[in-house]
């Protein structure tokens, strides 16, 4: 068994404590564990993301290769989008769709999603 997870939103959405929480998970039923965590401007509405892989067998890097993601999970749509070239093909996409806007030009929401679904 191996699953690579993607985590994004936006500084203050809990991406860190999703990622501690899916981690514990793993590390209780005995699955070996790599995270890493990018914060960006966390304190000021930037991005922050978690990149979490687990698996029944050793796992030397916690970087996830771009088209290899099993899962994304955003929390914010456009944090969904930025991190959706991860996902590979047949990979699940999951995101909420209440933005949080911290742009003046941020897009219409049937923009963001008509992207994903292209």
């Amino acid at each position: 068994m191996k699953r690579d997870i993607v985590l994004g939103g936006v500084g203050g959405q809990g991406i860190l404590t999703i990622a501690a929480t899916i981690g514990t998970a793993a590390v209780n039923n005995n699955l070996y564990l790599k995270q890493s965590e990018i914060h960006g401007m966390s304190q000021r509405g930037g991005d922050v993301m978690s990149n979490i892989r687990i698996s029944s067998n050793e796992v030397f890097s916690d970087l996830i290769p771009e088209g290899k993601a099993d899962l994304i999970i955003g929390v914010e749509p456009m944090e969904a989008l930025r991190h959706f070239k991860m996902l590979k093909p047949g990979g699940w996409l999951i995101t909420n769709q209440k933005p949080f806007i911290n742009i003046k030009n941020y897009p219409e929401l049937d923009d963001v999603l008509a992207q994903v679904d292209a």
